[in-house]
C-alpha cells in the first residue's frame, strides 16, 4: 500500500489492514513460556478502574458527546496521556520489562525495517512481520478449530456482517479501531449490545506499531482501551490485533506489561482488505479457491485467517465461505474464546458480570461464573 493510499484510507476513517507473509515458515522465538495468558492480578486493572461493581456509576451513553469528549478525535495524541498510563510504562522500563529495541521504518507503506545490526528474526526483535513468533503470542487455532475474528470495524459494511452473524446465531471477535468506534456508534453497539459479541483492540489509527516510539504505542492501544472499557460497562479487553501484525519484543512488552493484552496474529490470509482498494491483490474468485483449500484440507493446526468488516466485498467473502465451514465439521469459536480463560481481564464475556481488580491482588479473576454465562470453548462450540 503507497504512503499517499494510507493517508487517504485514514482520512476517510476506512483503515486497511496490511498483507502478512504466510505463516508456515515463521521463526519461533523460544526465550519465552509457552503461556499465552496474562495473570488476572496484572497491573491493568488499576489503569481503568472506575470503582466497584454495583456503585451506580453510570456510563455516558454511546453516540453521546458526553461519551466522546476526552478522547484525541483522530491521531493517537501523547501529550494528554493519563498519568496512571505513563508511570505504568516508565516502572516497567525502569524494571526492564521494556526491551531497548530502536524504531523500525516503513518508507511509501512498505514493511517495516530495521537500522542495520538489528536482525527482525532475532530473538531479541523478533518482528512478527518477519515472521517471528514468540511463544504468547496467538497465530494457530487448536486442531479443528477455526477462530473467528474481524479486523478493522466498526464501519457501515459492518452491518450486513452482523445480521449474517445473527441469524446463524455465531460469535466472533471484533478488532476495532478507536477512531471508528467513534465514528460509527450504532455498529458498534449492534456487535457488543445486540450481538453480544466479544471486543478486542486494533490501535486507535491503525500504524505500522513498530514503527511509533513507546509514548506512541502507549497511546495508539490506551486510547482504545479506554474507549472500549468505557462503551462496555467497564470491561477490560484480553486481546490485541497490531494492525499490519507489526509487532516485536519492545511493541508485544508495552501491550503486555502495561496492559496485560495478549497479541494475536494469524496463520491465513485472503488478503480481502484489498477488494475494495483500486488495485486489488485479489479476486472473490481466488478467495474462495483459497478458502476451499483451507476448509477442506488438514484441520492440524486450527486455523486464525485473517479477515476484515472493511466493505461489502470483504464481508461477502465470509459469508460465501461459511457454508464450507459447517460442512467440513469445523468448530467455530469466537477467537477470544481459543482458551478456558475469560473473554475480557475482568469479566468472562459481554453479558457476565464485571469485576475490578486492584494491582498487588493475587487473586482477582472475573466473577464465578454461572451456567447461564458459560461461553462455548474449543470443545463446546458448534459443529
Amino acid at each position: 500500500m503507497s504512503r499517499l493510499s494510507a493517508i487517504l484510507l485514514l482520512a476517510t476513517s476506512a483503515v486497511y489492514a496490511s498483507v502478512a507473509p504466510a505463516h508456515e515458515s515463521h521463526t519461533e522465538n523460544t526465550r519465552l513460556g509457552s503461556r499465552w495468558y496474562h495473570d488476572d492480578d496484572h497491573p491493568v486493572h488499576a489503569l481503568f478502574k472506575r470503582g466497584p461493581v454495583g456503585d451506580g456509576i453510570i456510563y455516558p451513553a454511546i453516540g453521546t458527546l458526553e461519551w466522546s469528549a476526552g478522547f484525541p478525535p483522530a491521531t493517537a495524541d501523547t501529550t494528554m496521556l493519563p498519568q496512571a498510563w505513563v508511570g505504568a510504562l516508565n516502572a516497567a522500563a525502569n524494571a526492564g520489562k521494556i526491551p531497548d529495541i530502536p524504531q523500525s521504518t516503513s518508507t511509501n507503506g512498505l514493511d517495516p525495517v530495521y537500522p542495520p545490526g538489528y536482525d527482525p528474526i532475532s530473538p531479541t526483535v523478533c518482528s512478527s512481520t518477519a515472521k517471528c513468533v514468540t511463544p504468547g503470542d496467538v497465530w494457530d487455532a487448536p486442531p479443528g478449530v477455526i477462530a473467528l475474528s474481524f479486523d478493522d470495524g466498526p464501519l457501515p459494511a459492518s452491518d450486513q456482517l452482523y445480521q449474517f452473524l445473527a441469524s446463524h446465531s455465531e460469535h466472533v471477535t471484533h478488532f476495532f479501531i478507536g477512531t471508528n468506534i467513534l465514528l460509527y456508534p450504532e455498529q458498534f453497539k449492534t456487535a457488543f449490545e445486540t450481538n453480544q459479541d466479544d471486543i478486542a483492540v486494533h490501535t486507535w489509527t491503525h500504524p505500522y506499531m513498530t514503527t511509533k516510539s513507546n509514548l506512541e504505542v502507549l497511546a495508539e492501544i490506551g486510547w482504545t482501551m479506554e474507549l472500549i472499557h468505557n462503551s462496555t460497562g467497564g470491561r477490560i479487553p484480553k486481546y490485541w490485533r497490531p494492525p499490519y501484525g507489526d509487532s516485536d519484543m519492545r511493541v508485544r512488552a508495552i501491550a503486555k506489561e502495561v496492559f496485560g493484552l495478549t497479541t494475536v496474529i494469524w496463520n491465513q490470509d485472503t488478503d480481502d482488505w484489498t477488494l475494495s482498494e483500486p488495485v486489488p491483490l485479489t479476486t472473490p474468485e481466488k478467495i474462495q479457491q483459497q478458502m476451499t483449500q483451507w476448509l477442506t484440507g488438514p484441520k492440524t493446526p486450527g486455523l486464525v485467517i485473517l479477515e476484515h468488516e472493511l466493505s461489502d466485498l470483504s464481508v461477502k467473502s465470509f459469508i460465501d465461505a461459511y457454508p464450507m465451514m459447517v460442512s467440513n465439521g469445523w468448530n467455530r469459536v469466537s477467537l477470544a474464546q481459543l482458551d478456558a480463560g475469560s473473554v475480557y481481564q475482568n469479566a468472562w464475556n459481554s453479558t457476565s458480570q464485571v469485576n475490578l481488580a486492584k494491582v498487588g491482588d493475587l487473586a482477582a479473576k472475573p466473577p464465578a461464573r454461572a451456567s447461564t454465562t458459560a461461553k462455548p470453548t474449543a470443545t463446546t462450540a458448534k459443529r
